[in-house]
This record gives C-alpha cells, sequence and structure tokens, in this order.
C-alpha cells in the first residue's frame, strides 16, 4: 500500500529537495512526523518535521502530489527540533453513523429512521468521559504486557458532538484529545463504548479493561477515523514569540 510519506519524499526527489541518499536513508534529514495513524485511517492536519532547504515552492510541490494529499506550509524551526516528541497532544474525529448506538431491541430499525434522543445522547457523553485521565490501556492495542509503563496513557478530553443528518442518515462525530495513543487505542475505545452503549458489555467488563486482566475489547472500523489535529502549546509559548520563529499553528491556514 502506498503512504503519504512515500509519495511526499517521490516529490522531493524529483524537485532535487532531497538527494537520493537522503531518498534512502530518511535519517540523514531527521525526518520524523508528528503522529503515526493506523492502516486504512486517514489524516487531515499532519506536521512533519524533515531538514530541507529554506526556500521551498509548495504549489510546484503539490502540482506533482496526488490530488488527496496537499502540503499547506513550511515553517523554520528550532535546531534539533522533532516533530513526534515536542508534540503535546494529538487530537482525532471518530464519524459513525449513530445507528450504530441502537439498543439491542432497536437493532431491527432501518438507519434511515433511527435517531439519537437526548437521554441516549447523554449516556454516550457520560461514558466517554470516564476515559479521561491515565489510565492502562494494555488491553486497547496489540502485543503490550500490563506491566509495560508505555500502556499507561493520558486521555484529556474525550466527547460526542451534536448529530447532523446526511443523505437522511444520522451522524455523530467523537472527539478525542489525549497526549498519545497506540496502534488501535482509539478505535478499540470507540468499541468499548458502542458495547457498552447498547448493552453488549457489562460495567465489570469496562472496570476490568484497565486492569492487569486480559479483556477482549471489540475494535470499531478504521473507516471514519482522521487525525485532526497535532498540538505544540508548549513550543509555541517558548519560541513563538522570540521573532526568530513562529508558532506552529493552523490558523492562518484554516
Amino acid at each position: 500500500m502506498k503512504t503519504i510519506e512515500e509519495e511526499l519524499f517521490k516529490v522531493l526527489l524529483t524537485t532535487d529537495l532531497i538527494t537520493e541518499e537522503a531518498f534512502n536513508q530518511i535519517q540523514t534529514i531527521h525526518f520524523q512526523r508528528a503522529a503515526r495513524t493506523d492502516k486504512g485511517v486517514s489524516a487531515a492536519r499532519q506536521v512533519v518535521s524533515i531538514k530541507l532547504p529554506e526556500v521551498i515552492q509548495i504549489d510546484k510541490l503539490n502540482s506533482l502530489l496526488p490530488e488527496v494529499i496537499r502540503i499547506f506550509g513550511y515553517k523554520r524551526v528550532t535546531k534539533g527540533f522533532n516533530s513526534r516528541l515536542q508534540c503535546d497532544a494529538r487530537t482525532y474525529l471518530y464519524m459513525l453513523p449513530t445507528v450504530a448506538f441502537s439498543k439491542l431491541n432497536e437493532e431491527h430499525l432501518p438507519q434511515e429512521s433511527f435517531r439519537l434522543n437526548e437521554t441516549l445522547l447523554e449516556e454516550i457523553k457520560n461514558t466517554l468521559t470516564r476515559f479521561i485521565g491515565t489510565k492502562n490501556y494494555h488491553n486497547f492495542t496489540s502485543k503490550k504486557k500490563a506491566n509495560d509503563p508505555s500502556a499507561n496513557r493520558y486521555i484529556m478530553n474525550f466527547c460526542c458532538e451534536a448529530p447532523f443528518i446526511k443523505n437522511d442518515i444520522e451522524f455523530a462525530v467523537i472527539k478525542v484529545k489525549g497526549q498519545s495513543f497506540m496502534l488501535h487505542q482509539i478505535r478499540k475505545m470507540v468499541g468499548l463504548t458502542i458495547a457498552l452503549v447498547k448493552g453488549h458489555a457489562s460495567e465489570e467488563i469496562f472496570q476490568k479493561a484497565f486492569t492487569t486482566e486480559d479483556v477482549n475489547i471489540p475494535k470499531a472500523p478504521g473507516l471514519g477515523l482522521v487525525l485532526d489535529f497535532v498540538h505544540y502549546d508548549k513550543y509555541n509559548r517558548r519560541y513563538g514569540q522570540d521573532g526568530i520563529h513562529d508558532t506552529l499553528e493552523w490558523k492562518e491556514l484554516d
């Protein structure tokens, strides 16, 4: 499967912004991405750090890239800047038809006629808030032991936005902001939320999911999950007003 990074490097090589050696050994140009996504998951806004000449013709690069990939801008950063390590948080969106939350006795309803009522929407919101904080997510990824310190992840916000209707089908967007995420973690967080709301999973399962016990948690499809935003608040506060570097924000590009 082709990747965005592969397409980007091919264009950088074609326009002589990197050498053949750099193309084959990206570590020589200090390449790093702010976040990685599961297979089949999209990125609306991504940040990469890479050593390039100071002048770059974005229009030329975009003319050579596939239509679904676009470079929005570039900025000079501090020496040794690492887009992954200096990223404070990542925000992802997960869009799904609200019929996914239908109760067991409503599963026969066609998705065109299903609508979330206030009670069910509040139940979804309350369930999502229970993930907030630092918890052990070893059950929400693969090949991660419960005693591995890296299984502990900090979730800052997890919410469900107001439903909307598209082509007679009601959808909702779940937004999650966290310090960092592991492979499949968000999809399993959404999967467990759906299972709890529908009645397929019990309160006991939710409690056990964050213990050292092994719990099999359902995984929501990758389609619908999008990396929406990467945050550099600490970097912006320290370097954004030093007169040399710009803040790493999207507001001038939105």
